[in-house]
């Protein structure tokens, strides 16, 4: 039951960082269209690969910052800066993204799959400050511990997560495709709305540090 909760806890936040179409899910999926399931799995693996070094890197950083209260409150004050800027943007001025033009993938090997899926995935430093935030906020709530098998765990239901995300937008995004336009013409408001609410969750946090 100990390592349960970092497992699930890990699990959960791969699907929550990673359901969402982006670069690497929907490129997963227009290979194993283009270029059939193998070539999409090899790519899969090859982003997965990166995702367990960006998650044990944050879980470590998570460490020192969890050590200095004042960091956390500090980086706390910049995330809710950083999420209500992007909440304006993403609700009040960016412009909706079009899913009319579709990216050509030309068909490649195993090989190339399994390094271009290491290199977007290597090109996207989300990740990080993301596990960074969950772990700390995890740890806080005494649901994580900073010991090794415990962070172990939670790198391995991470990249489970990762990975059942992936695999999901390659076996079943032929069904969800029309669904997955709806989400991608909506996405400006859905972002907006989720760094919105993490705003005011990361608000309350900070009352609650100087008045509570």
């Amino acid at each position: 039951m100990v390592l349960l909760t970092p497992f699930i806890s890990g699990f959960i936040a791969a699907f929550i960082g990673i359901i969402p179409p982006g670069l690497i899910n929907m490129t997963a999926a227009k290979i194993n269209l283009k270029e059939g399931k193998k070539n999409a799995l090899w790519f899969v693996i090859g982003a997965v690969l990166v995702i367990f070094l960006q998650v044990y890197l944050a879980v470590l950083f998570a460490q020192v910052i969890d050590n200095r209260p004042d960091v956390v409150t500090l980086l706390r004050e910049v995330g809710f800066v950083i999420f209500s800027i992007l909440t304006i943007y993403f609700l009040f001025i960016a412009k909706d993204p079009s899913t009319k033009k579709k990216s050509k993938i030309k068909k490649s090997s195993k090989k190339s799959r399994f390094f271009l899926g290491m290199l977007l995935s290597g090109l996207n430093f989300f990740p990080i400050p993301y596990y960074v935030v969950v772990s700390v906020t995890l740890a806080s709530y005494h649901l994580f511990v900073f010991e090794n098998s415990i962070i172990f765990t939670f790198v391995l239901g991470s990249v489970l997560g990762s990975f059942a995300v992936l695999y999901s937008y390659i076996a079943f995004f032929g069904r969800i495709e029309k669904k997955t336009d709806y989400i991608m013409r909506n996405m400006n408001t859905i972002i907006g709305s989720i760094t919105g609410i993490i705003a005011v969750v990361t608000l309350f946090n900070i009352l609650n540090y100087y008045f509570g």
